[in-house]
């Protein structure tokens, strides 16, 4: 799979290396914002393996980063929820690599008790 030259200037070999399925077809709508692809074109040129590229997709198009119509797909013309999605995920990956990942077993060991329904209406 191709990218940018500017990913390929400011990027280490190891960011590069670290995209996630998701970041891979987002990476490629947007280099190919002015077309729409079909689910097998999509995954031949990101190394998305077929039979995962459609819960890929579904899960952008959750998130509304991408659009579809009939078996087309392409990238969401919303340029300012794509830019917000690119700086969140830019910030986790430099928090988790400065603060390490978060586990979410952990999270859930040390998280409170479902509160009693009793205490849900009491408080209406």
């Amino acid at each position: 799979m191709s990218i940018d030259i500017e990913d390929f200037e400011e990027k280490s070999s190891e960011e590069l290396e670290d995209m996630t399925n998701g970041e891979r077809v987002l990476r490629f709508l947007a280099t190919n914002d002015d077309r729409a692809f079909k689910p097998a074109e999509i995954a031949e040129q990101t190394a998305v393996k077929k039979n995962t590229i459609g819960t890929v997709l579904s899960r952008l198009e959750d998130r509304n980063l991408v659009r579809h119509k009939g078996t087309y797909w392409a990238i969401t013309d919303d340029q300012e929820r794509l830019n917000n999605f690119t700086a969140f995920r830019q910030s986790t990956k430099a928090l988790n690599d400065q603060l390490g990942e978060e586990d979410p077993d952990e999270w859930e060991a040390h998280a409170a008790d479902e509160y009693p329904a009793e205490k849900r209406e009491e408080n209406k």
